[in-house]
């Protein structure tokens, strides 16, 4: 099997009938069919086959000749890295950069594990040649992805990894089978809507039973989705232009006595081993390009949107109306630039070509800064024209023509200047725009985290040293 085609991916996901919940029951069914899923499945369908028709976004794998999308590509050269970057920004383009959760981030997220298995020794409880196998496994099949490795917000302080808690997922036993797992994890983006559920634990684990990394089926017996409401809140795309196409559901993942098979185990009880591979492997360069390449469109996004505003209600001559504008160009320039940089002043690193994590870390966490203010920038650029919104209906009515009539701008009707504000609002003020801004705001872990990471690891010695010697030339 070669890359797959959009039909392929629905085909095969309405076949799994994983155990997923919502509004309190259990949906049954085609879950393409499903109101919360439709459209961000048709959506994610059009990725596939805007890879599949596109023969610059895959590559052929030396040992079967197949395509096999660039997502899964290991960098061995800038040239590599940059393929890779151009899938993102393809997907990216036709989704607005509002689907964190597109197939290629988590493919990311296990080709960096498999470039990361030359830091993980073979013993009983740590198996990388499980973990290479799965990746050709993955590669062959071009599988999609959710994972889960958050646990539920019991005890966030700062003594709870001292506590004996059994509501996590944690392994319960082993048997010549697998390993057995049972507990809850947050927060699988996508969950039920993808081949296989990838589940590994953050670093920080105190207790071996919480150590592990595992992959298995969507719809592997004993596992549960129970999705949080769907932020897609009509199903017409002139109502809802964007929550209606990328709504990505959210979902706890309960695991009840879920037997892993010991070919998808790839380590478990050991602490240590989870450690090295976010210390010592490449998940944090890898997958940091993929996130920055994805925000950098979704901020071209911002400013069309800011900019179109502007334009519908001919604002753009007020020079506070050019600073706000200026500002989200700015941001998008920096994130551009940081995102090149990343990639020119990379390494090779065990054979692999990886991207400079610094200037990556940078623009992720200033990203956590500026798309919140982005967002309030087309809020107050649009003003009251971010609540006078009408719906199709409205416009199809008998008062259709007179709402047109006096919604209109020198550049649109009321129709059409209502179907951008609607773009706008739904970006910035609707159910499905909130859980943006929190999506961007937390994502690759807490601010204040982030930053304090990029403190411990930026290199200060020219700085200091021209401190230094400025400071002998006072003398």
């Amino acid at each position: 099997m070669s890359i797959i085609t959009g039909k392929e991916y629905l085909w095969r996901i309405n076949r799994l009938k994983a155990d997923i919940w919502m509004d309190g029951e259990r949906i049954v069914g085609e879950l393409s069919s499903h109101r919360a899923f439709s459209g961000v499945m048709r959506t994610q369908a059009e990725l596939y086959d805007i890879q599949h028709a596109s023969p610059e976004l895959s590559f052929r794998q030396d040992t079967t000749g197949k395509r096999v999308s660039n997502s899964y590509k290991i960098p061995l050269t800038i040239e590599d890295l940059i393929a890779r970057r151009k899938l993102t920004e393809a997907w990216a383009r036709h989704t607005g950069g509002l689907m964190g959760r597109s197939p290629d981030y988590m493919n990311t997220v296990l080709t960096a594990f498999r470039m990361s298995t030359i830091h993980l020794q073979k013993s009983e409880t740590v198996h990388p040649d499980r973990l290479v196998a799965f990746y050709e496994e993955a590669c062959e099949k071009d599988y999609s992805f959710t994972h889960t490795f958050m646990n539920p917000q019991r005890n966030r302080s700062q003594l709870a990894m001292l506590d004996d808690d059994c509501m996590n997922a944690h392994v319960v036993k082993t048997n010549q089978e697998g390993i057995v797992v049972k507990g809850a994890k947050l927060l699988a983006t996508q969950g039920g809507m993808t081949d296989e559920l990838l589940v590994y634990s953050a670093p920080g684990v105190a207790d071996k039973r919480h150590a592990y990394l595992f992959s298995v089926p969507t719809n592997t017996k004993g596992i549960s989705y129970h999705c949080r409401e769907s932020f897609k809140w009509d199903d017409i795309q002139y109502n809802a232009p964007l929550s209606s196409r990328f709504d990505e559901n959210d979902a706890l993942v309960v695991f009840d006595e879920v037997l892993v098979p010991w070919e998808r185990v790839f380590i478990y009880e050991d602490i240590l081993a989870t450690h090295q591979l976010y210390v010592k492997g490449y998940f944090t360069p890898l997958t940091l390009h993929t996130i920055v390449s994805r925000q950098v469109v979704k901020t071209e996004l911002l400013l069309g949107i800011a900019q179109s505003v502007v334009d519908a209600i001919g604002i753009g001559e007020y020079e506070h109306v050019q600073l706000k504008v200026a500002q989200i160009a700015k941001g998008l320039e920096s994130m551009r630039a940081l995102l090149h940089y990343a990639e020119q002043s990379g390494e090779k690193m065990d054979g692999y070509y990886i991207p400079n994590r610094i200037p990556l870390l940078v623009a992720v966490n200033t990203f956590q800064e500026t798309y919140p203010r982005f967002t309030e920038i087309i809020e107050q650029l649009g003003a009251s024209g971010m609540i006078t919104l009408f719906s199709e209906k409205d416009f199809e009515s008998e008062v259709g023509e007179k709402l047109s009539y006096y919604l209109q701008t020198d550049v649109a009707d009321g129709k059409e200047k209502v179907r951008l504000f609607r773009l706008a609002w739904d970006i910035c003020m609707s159910p499905f725009g909130t859980r943006q801004t929190l999506y961007e705001r937390f994502f690759f872990g807490d601010a204040v985290r982030l930053a304090k990471m990029i403190y411990d690891i930026y290199p200060k010695d020219d700085g200091l040293a021209l401190v230094s010697q400025l400071l002998k030339d006072t003398k």
